[in-house]
C-alpha cells in the first residue's frame, strides 16, 4: 500500500492546478476573432464559463444577413452546467491532493480527460450547428457555402478571417491537463522502477510542456500551384519557380505569386510587423520548396520574367544563385533591400 501513495510534490502540483481552475471561472475560456477590410480593429466574441462577451451584438449583425442564428447566452444550457463542472474538478483536484493516492489521482485523470473531449466534440457540434444551419430567406446566400468556424485555428469565411483560438480559462485547463498526465505518468514510473531521482522531475515536466505546446506552432504550407490565389493581386499562383507566404502568429497564412505582391502586402500593414510568426519564399531552384526569408539568397533580373514582373527570384544558397546569375544578366539583392 506504501506504493500506492503519491509524493509531497505530486500532491502540491495538483493542490495548485485545483487552484488554478477556480480562476477559469472568472476568465475568458476561448475566443473567436473576425478580421476584414470593414472592421480594421477586427471583431471578437469571447466564451466564458457562464456567459458570451466582446463584439456579441455586432456580429450578430452580420450574422442575421447570412441567415446564421443570433447568439444569446441563454440558448446554451453548457452555460448552466460548466461552472458546477469546473468547481467538481477543482475540488476532486484538491481532494486528490490530501488523499495522496495514485489510484484517485489516476480517476481524476480519466475524468478530466474525457471531460475535454466532450468538451472540444461539443464546441464543435455547436460550431456546426449554427455554421450549417441557416436561414433560407436570409439576404445573402451563397449556394452550397457554410459558415462553420475553425474549432481551433483559422478559416476564411467569405471577406472575414475567423480565427478560433483558446483564451486564459483555456490556456489554464491546457496547462493543467498536461501537468494532471505527466504527474500519472511519473507516479507511474516512480512506482515500477523506485529509481527515478526527483532532480529529473523538471527536466521531465519542461519537456512535456513543449510537446503539449508543439500543435500550436505556425509553420509554412506547400502553395498549391493552379489553386491558390494570390492576397494580394488574387491572381492564381501558376508558377512553382515563385511565390511566397507569410505565417501570422494566429497561424493564419497569406500566400502570393510574386515576391512583388508579398512586399506590396507588408507595405499595406494589413498585418503588424510584430504579428508576422515568418515570411517564406518558394525556392526558384528544384525542389521549389520554402525558404525562411532571412536565410534566403536573391536575385533581381528582367530576363526571370515572374508573374507580376517583380523579377526575383529566391534561392536557398549562393551555389544555386550562381548558377541561373550565369545565365542571366541581374543583381544581387538582400532581403532589407528587397523590402524597401
Amino acid at each position: 500500500m506504501k506504493n500506492n501513495k503519491i509524493t509531497t510534490l505530486t500532491r502540491a502540483l495538483l493542490f495548485i492546478c485545483g487552484l488554478g481552475l477556480i480562476v477559469v471561472l472568472f476568465v475568458p475560456m476561448w475566443r473567436i476573432e473576425l478580421d476584414a477590410p470593414q472592421y480594421p480593429e477586427g471583431l471578437m466574441m469571447q466564451i466564458y464559463a457562464n456567459k458570451l462577451a466582446g463584439n456579441v451584438d455586432i456580429i450578430n449583425g452580420l450574422n442575421h444577413y447570412i441567415g446564421m442564428k443570433t447568439l444569446h447566452t441563454d440558448d446554451f444550457v453548457e452555460f448552466k452546467v460548466l461552472p458546477a463542472i469546473i468547481v467538481f474538478f477543482a475540488l476532486f483536484f484538491v481532494v486528490a491532493a490530501i488523499v495522496a493516492k495514485r489510484g484517485l489521482m489516476n480517476i481524476l485523470c480519466i475524468l478530466f480527460v474525457t471531460f475535454g473531449v466532450v468538451a472540444m466534440v461539443d464546441f464543435w457540434r455547436w460550431e456546426y450547428d449554427y455554421g450549417h444551419n441557416l436561414n433560407p430567406e436570409a439576404a445573402i446566400i451563397v449556394p452550397g457555402m457554410a459558415y462553420q468556424p475553425p474549432l481551433i485555428g483559422f478559416k476564411q469565411l467569405l471577406n472575414f478571417g475567423a480565427y478560433s483560438i483558446p483564451d486564459i480559462g483555456g490556456w489554464i485547463f491546457v496547462g493543467v491537463g498536461a501537468v494532471l498526465l505527466g504527474l500519472v505518468v511519473f507516479e507511474w514510473r516512480r512506482k515500477k522502477s523506485n529509481t527515478i531521482p526527483m532532480s529529473a522531475i523538471p527536466v521531465f515536466f519542461v519537456s512535456l510542456l513543449a510537446l503539449s505546446l508543439s500543435g500550436c506552432s505556425t509553420t509554412p504550407q506547400p502553395i498549391r500551384i493552379g489553386q491558390d490565389n494570390c492576397d494580394f493581386c488574387k491572381m492564381t499562383i501558376s508558377d512553382q519557380r515563385f511565390g511566397a507566404e507569410i505565417v501570422t502568429k494566429k497561424s493564419k497564412i497569406y500566400k502570393f505569386d510574386d515576391e512583388h505582391c508579398l512586399v506590396a502586402f507588408l507595405h499595406s500593414n494589413k498585418v503588424e510587423a510584430p504579428n508576422i510568426s515568418g515570411i517564406y519564399f518558394t525556392n526558384f531552384s528544384s525542389p521549389h520548396d520554402l525558404i525562411e526569408a532571412e536565410q534566403a539568397h536573391f536575385l533581381q533580373s528582367p530576363a526571370l520574367k515572374s508573374p507580376m514582373n517583380g523579377n526575383i527570384a529566391a534561392f536557398s544558397n549562393d551555389d544555386s544563385l550562381v548558377k541561373v546569375f550565369q545565365q542571366v544578366n541581374g543583381n544581387k539583392i538582400t532581403w532589407e533591400e528587397l523590402q524597401k
